[in-house]
Formats: C-alpha cells, sequence, structure tokens
C-alpha cells in the first residue's frame, strides 16, 4: 500500500469542486491502466500512521488583502461554533482519521493556530509574516464531497 498527493486549484467558487471531481476521475483511469486500486477512504488501513485528508485552502478578496489577518482571525472565529456542522459534511470515517495524533486535531475539538499542523485550521507562517493571505481547513477527509465542503464554508465565514 502507499498514499499520494496532489493539489487542485487556485480556483474560484465551485471550480474547485469541479477540478477535484475531474482529478479523481483521472486518478481512477490512471490506477486501472497499471492495475492498482484506489480508495478515498480517509484511514483505509488501520494503523499507527496518517490517514488521508481533503485540506481546503481557503481565502476572500479581503483575507488577501493588507491587513487581512484580522478577517482570517475572525473567520476562525466563527468556524469554531460551527464545528460539528462542517465536521458532519467533511466525509465518512474521518472520526478514523481526526485522532488528535498524526498531525491532526481531534474530531471533537476545534482550535487554530499558525503553523500548527496539530490545529483544525492552520494559518501558514508566510500569512502572520505579511499580514494577509489565507487559512487552511485541515479537517475535511479525503472522500470529502467538495460542493458540500465548500458550500459550509462560505455560509460560515460569510454568512452574518
Amino acid at each position: 500500500p502507499g498514499q499520494c498527493e496532489f493539489q487542485v486549484g487556485p480556483c474560484v467558487g465551485i471550480e474547485a469542486g469541479d477540478h477535484l471531481w475531474i482529478a479523481r476521475y483521472l486518478l481512477d483511469r490512471v490506477c486501472e491502466s497499471f492495475n492498482v486500486v484506489s480508495t478515498l477512504k480517509p484511514k483505509p488501513i488501520k494503523g499507527d500512521w496518517n490517514g488521508a485528508g481533503a485540506h481546503i485552502n481557503f481565502s476572500t478578496k479581503k483575507m488577501r488583502e493588507p491587513g487581512g489577518l484580522d478577517a482570517i482571525y475572525a473567520a476562525c472565529e466563527k468556524m469554531a461554533p460551527k464545528h460539528a456542522e462542517h465536521i458532519a459534511v467533511y466525509g465518512e470515517g474521518n472520526e478514523e482519521r481526526l485522532t488528535g495524533l498524526h498531525e491532526t486535531c481531534s474530531i471533537n475539538e476545534f482550535k487554530y493556530g499558525v503553523a500548527d499542523r496539530g490545529c483544525s485550521i492552520r494559518i501558514p507562517r508566510e500569512t502572520t509574516a505579511v499580514g494577509y493571505g489565507y487559512l487552511e481547513d485541515r479537517r475535511p477527509a479525503s472522500n470529502v464531497e467538495p460542493y458540500s465542503a465548500t458550500s459550509k464554508i462560505m455560509q460560515t465565514t460569510m454568512g452574518e
């Protein structure tokens, strides 16, 4: 068994979901050609190692402008009380991956921090150094349905 990582984007809006579904399709077709079986399960084989996530890098125009760090922290604060709602749409079997070990935060806890891979939301060191940028939601599982996940992030951070 092995694990690989790939990225899609940058994308705007639902385009990220479109790109992810096409990338998953291509992954399956390539694997078929080499008689390899792929899975999107977040922890396909039990054991003392990392699972598979689908981290979502997210920003708004305000976050990407000078002084945007305040908007990033505000978004994190809005996500905290909605943690369970986010987890509900972040993929099946995610409780096997989000254990608090292996660069994850416990599925039952929400926290954010700078350059901390053990947080629910990681704010990159470069983002804090320059004062603007993006945040990384590390909670989604590899089998996440991307439209539901990005919609939930938008509703939580952009809604009132």
